[in-house]
Parts: structure tokens; sequence; C-alpha cells
């Protein structure tokens, strides 16, 4: 169970620190990796980065950074010295390969984000992009290759085909994961635990799920046993 432990992250898609930090302690062993992203780090959430990590817990920061080659890189050196475990970038080529730069020689595993996993072929339509999200995460995933970035983060619905153009050794972290009979929400690409880790997810980002329910800690443990049964035949 302690390797699957570690390929589960919650996000702590909290309002503030307090209510971050009361979740956490209602989760208390059942997790040890916590995604923290814009909504918490712009109210305090770079301190509780630091806090969670001297408590024993893996840290990955969700800035989604796209910028200029300069900007991104010298972001990239600040977030490697805080000492997370990972942290995503979208995944354009120019801002990736900067990225990957700018992280060399720390433990630093860089996603790139390929599609958000609430956006569909309507959505990517809207936004200028021909072809459907799956084309344009395989292109994304091939592009992180590439690059050599740690990892990438896709829909599970495209985790099989993205292993097969990145391999085993990348990270694949797949937001969009809800237990079965559990309420989508804006995700509309999503699957269950057990599933996405059959197509190939390393980790899952789960949030609402988990902070939304009233034991916390159980249904961590809950999503830690679909995970476990998905994974049998490497943990027999």
């Amino acid at each position: 169970m302690d390797g699957t432990r570690e390929r589960l992250i919650v996000s702590l898609d909290a309002p503030d620190i307090a209510e971050a930090r009361a979740v956490v302690e209602r989760i208390g062993d059942a997790v040890t990796f916590y995604k923290i992203g814009y909504q918490l780090a712009f109210c305090g959430g770079l301190d509780l980065v630091r806090q969670l990590m001297d408590g024993g817990k893996r840290v990955f920061l969700d800035m989604k950074l796209l910028d200029i080659d300069n900007t991104v890189a010298k972001g990239v050196e600040r977030i490697a010295e805080l000492g997370v475990s990972m942290l995503t970038l979208h995944a354009y080529p120019k801002a990736m390969r900067a990225a990957v730069a700018a992280a060399q020689g720390s433990p630093l595993c860089l996603l790139g984000v390929t599609v958000l996993t609430s956006m569909d072929e309507a959505d990517l339509t809207e936004a200028g992009y021909a072809g459907t999200p799956r084309e344009l995460v395989l292109t994304r995933a091939a592009q992180a290759r590439d690059a050599g970035m740690g990892g990438i983060v896709c829909s599970p619905e495209e985790a099989e085909a993205v292993r097969a153009v990145i391999g085993a050794d990348m990270a694949l972290v797949t937001p969009g994961i809800r237990p079965v009979g559990a309420e989508l929400g804006d995700q509309k690409r999503v699957m269950t635990p057990y599933d996405a880790i059959r197509a190939g997810a390393s980790h899952l980002v789960v949030g609402r799920p988990i902070m939304n329910a009233a034991d916390p800690a159980a249904a961590a443990q809950a999503i830690l046993d679909d995970m476990l049964l998905a994974n049998w035949p490497a943990n027999r």
C-alpha cells in the first residue's frame, strides 16, 4: 500500500489556509501527497507548502506556468529551491525546454499540461484549436517527451494512448478522477481510479470526492483500495 499511497495526490481546493490545514489533519496518514493550485497559492499557500513538507508530506505545485522563456526559467529556478516534488507548466515546446534547462540538477519533476480535463472538442474549437482533444494531447505528449520533461498531465481517457507515446518512465498524472457514483462537477473527461490506473496513469489527482466527503480519510482510503486492486498483479 505504501507505493500506492505515493500515487494518490489530493488537490487542496480549499478557500483558505485554515480549511486546507483542517482537511490535511482529518485525512491524517492516509495521504502523503498534496496538490496546491492558484486558490491556495495566492492566500498564503506557499507557507503551507513548507509546513506540509516539514510534516513529511510531498507537494505538487500546480501553477501551469506559461510565459517568455526567461520568465519561465527564473520561476522554475525559484520553485525548485522550495523543494516541491512536482510543478506544472502548459505544454508549449519553448516553455518546456526553458523549464527543463532551469530545473537541471534538481529533483523537481516538471509536468506538461496537455488539455485541461474541463475542456471538450467544442471548447477547443472556441479557443481556436483544430482537431480533437485526443489529437492535441498526443501532440503535446510527444513534445513533452522530446523536451525532456518529467511527465505530463492529461485526462485519464487519453492515458493509454499517451503512455504508448511517452514510454514507461515518464510520470503520467491524471486529474478528472471520479469514484463510481461521484458527481462530475465541471469535469468532462473523467474515469474511475481503477480504470485510470489500468489505463497507464502513474498518479491520480483527486479533489472534491475527498475534500467534500463526510470522512475524507475514508474517502481517500476507498480510492487507494481501488488503485491497489487495479495494480494487483504488480503488487501480489
